[in-house]
């Protein structure tokens, strides 16, 4: 049986973009309003719903869980000549958590 939760987070990124896998001292910890079963296989969308900043910003999820999930801003680097700093202003973001 999938079993769906949704939600929204405001963010926003007052850190350098990161660079190191596995950091990640600079996310925030969601935890859904019900967690999932014991050994279900979680995946979560995340979406910009607003637009307040003129970059672009990423989102990065990291350790999907039972309970939830880590996410930050992280400014989209466009190329080797156009680099962001990683700081992005507050942004609220939708979130889908659904089983697999």
């Amino acid at each position: 049986m999938t079993m769906i939760q949704t939600g929204k987070i405001e963010l926003s990124s007052d850190n350098a973009i990161e660079t190191t896998g596995g950091n990640t001292s600079t996310f925030t910890r969601v935890t859904f309003p019900t967690p999932f079963p014991s050994g279900s296989e979680v995946i979560v969308l995340p979406l910009t719903q607003t637009f307040n900043g003129p970059d672009t910003p990423g989102i990065r999820v990291h350790d999907v869980t039972e309970s939830g999930f880590l996410i930050r801003l992280n400014e989209v680097r466009v190329n080797s000549s156009v680099m962001s700093d990683g700081k992005h202003s507050t942004e609220k973001i939708g979130w889908l958590a659904t089983t697999v």
